[in-house]
């Protein structure tokens, strides 16, 4: 029999305890108690024949170990997570399509829940509090389904052929922790997020844009402070599913002047625009926000916020809300709360991340340094601050990327250490998984990988343009010229104006440079040039574009102005680390650089 512990001490010395990782099932009878109340006898005999018939040989096949029956239920310990996974998902294929049915002839169904965690091996039996948590998080599957947790799914990766929806955190009795799980779709639907296209269902929602918030008053430095409150509007607006909300960085351009809405709205392709002001004196806050239906100039709604400086957050949650409520009386209230969440308790830390955001794209070595600096300090002030460890991931994924790195493996320990500590904070920050995602295709050379945490990002804000941007990179990686072709027009639909659209343009070169559309490729290529000539990333592929359209000539001047700015490139190096998948690519990417002269 096994034992739990819940609680309680062992009297064991750090050198007697045996521990092992394991991953654990729990599978049980759904709805088991009616079907004995209808029918007990035929109901023992069901599961009797369930057991000898599918669950104790898919135990076998996948090298697993039955630790504990009782009563309708099967606790079995594997070696893998993957292991648990295809059992559970073969027993319920197995299931369904058995006749194995109640007296009334419905199906029987089974439950299952698995988690991984260290056990201590005490003489052949188990402790571990792994086991209360497979044996809680069932409860949230369906009859038929699975479900696990966070740690599973990581581990588990792109191994098995299913996907995953995220379930949150629900209630687990006795269990006083948070504890994220995830559904599985064994039958290879297309998830949530892949259904999602903005740029061709724009029209099907209401569509809105946030106009920078206007600082009056405060120093003459502190037009970030109004920029950072409607950067946390639009964050926090952007996970309601009742609308399509367009990228601040589309909406700076209006931040100067005074323009005529209905030209605004039309440029951006929105319905609705929220505008307002900050004005600060000392030690308090006066916010004012205004939301227009744009066609007929009509108000919806409008509201001033008084406060103390240290309301700021209180008063971006209520302006959230509101703006949700005004344009979508039936959004559910789980989202609600979701969108309530605030970023960071330290003003200072914040101050930190809106100073550095200014610094982050000027593309000079001083500017990532002080940039660098600034989100290592919000990070020492709160290291809880999700969007600063993203942040700080960010910059060094570009201090990497422009050649700026004098230690790189240090550089790239540091950068994937702060992407993964801001989606171990915050899993529902979808800036957090796309940072996470990219650096884990560009840094680690998976982009299978990073997809997936890319994935989890459109899923959770369908508005998000960076991570469609760079879930876009990520299949440029894998060779798929179309699909990124395909997601970067979501891009320039959420936000056409984007202040990284140098970037993006660079993303659609090599979309194309890998489907062999050069001339395509040349076109973005060029683009991002002449909007960026510092960016290194654009001039590498420029060159390697030109010379395989057989204009060397140009291509040798494109490669003359990289090793300007990056003296030490060198061809076979930089082709080693760069994460193309296919040989193909790599090689023509190899070859191209090499005839624009650029060394070995």
């Amino acid at each position: 029999m096994v034992k739990y512990l819940v609680e309680g001490k062992f009297e064991l010395t750090p050198s007697q305890v045996a521990w092992r990782l394991t991953a654990l099932a729990f599978a049980d009878v759904a709805e088991f108690s009616r079907l004995m109340a209808d029918d007990d006898v035929g109901t023992v005999q069901i599961w009797n024949r369930m057991q000898t018939e599918i669950l104790l040989p898919a135990i076998d096949r996948y090298r697993g170990h039955l630790l504990d029956k009782p009563g309708d239920a099967f606790l079995v310990e594997f070696s893998s997570a993957v292991h648990a996974l295809n059992w559970a998902i073969d027993v319920q294929r197995s299931i369904s399509s058995s006749d194995i049915t109640d007296r009334q002839g419905n199906p029987v169904r089974l439950r299952i829940g698995i988690n991984v965690d260290d056990a201590i091996d005490d003489e052949g039996v188990l402790h571990s509090s792994g086991v209360n948590i497979a044996a809680r998080i069932h409860q949230a599957a369906e009859p038929g389904a699975i479900v696990l947790t966070s740690i599973v799914r990581e581990l588990v990766g792109n191994r098995v052929p299913a996907n995953f929806t995220d379930l949150g955190t629900p209630a687990l009795k006795n269990i006083n922790i948070p504890v994220r799980v995830y559904s599985v779709d064994i039958d290879g639907r297309p998830n949530q997020a892949e259904k999602i296209r903005p740029y061709l269902q724009w029209h099907s929602r209401p569509t809105l844009a946030v106009l920078p918030f206007r600082t009056i008053g405060g120093g003459t430095d502190d037009h970030y402070f109004g920029e950072g409150i409607t950067e946390a509007i639009i964050t926090g607006v952007s996970r309601s599913r009742a609308l399509f909300v367009v990228s601040r960085s589309s909406t700076l351009r209006y931040s100067n002047a005074e323009h005529d809405p209905k030209v605004v709205a039309e440029a951006l392709g929105v319905k609705y625009l929220l505008s307002g002001s900050v004005r600060q004196v000392p030690g308090r806050l006066r916010i004012h926000a205004e939301l227009v239906e744009v066609e007929h100039g009509h108000t919806i709604w409008a509201q001033q916020y008084d406060g103390g400086a240290e309301d700021v957050f209180a008063f971006e949650d209520q302006i959230v809300s509101n703006i949700v409520v005004a344009l979508e009386p039936h959004v559910r209230a789980a989202e609600m709360a979701r969108i309530s969440n605030r970023p960071t308790d330290s003003l200072d830390a914040h101050d930190c991340v809106l100073r550095a955001i200014t610094r982050l794209y000027q593309f000079s070595r001083q500017s990532y340094a002080e940039c660098r600096e600034l989100l290592e300090r919000a990070v020492k002030l709160d290291p809880e601050y999700a969007q600063a460890q993203a942040y700080l991931a960010w910059c060094i994924n570009f201090w990497i990327g422009e050649g700026h790195s004098r230690d790189l493996e240090t550089d790239r320990t540091i950068a994937l250490a702060a992407a993964r500590r801001a989606t171990e904070l915050d899993a529902e920050d979808a800036f957090a998984l796309a940072i996470h995602g990219h650096l884990t295709g560009f840094l680690e050379g998976n982009p299978v990988a990073g997809e997936e945490l890319l994935e989890q990002a459109v899923g959770l804000d369908e508005n998000a343009s960076l991570a469609w941007a760079l879930s876009a990179a990520a299949h440029a990686y894998l060779g798929q010229g179309d699909e990124t072709r395909d997601r970067l027009r979501n891009v320039w639909r959420l936000s056409p104006y984007d202040q990284l659209n140098f970037f993006y343009w660079v993303i659609a070169g090599i979309g194309e440079f890998v489907a062999s559309r050069y001339e395509e490729a040349l076109v973005w290529l060029r683009r991002s040039n002449r909007a960026n000539p510092r960016m290194v990333a654009s001039l590498r592929m420029l060159a390697a574009t030109l010379s395989l359209t057989g204009d060397e000539n140009a291509a040798q001047v494109v490669g003359k102005q990289l090793l300007e700015i990056e003296p030490g490139f060198r061809v076979k190096q930089f082709v080693a680390s760069y994460p193309l998948q296919r040989l193909e690519d790599k090689e023509k990417l190899e070859r191209g650089l090499l005839a624009a002269g650029l060394p070995e």
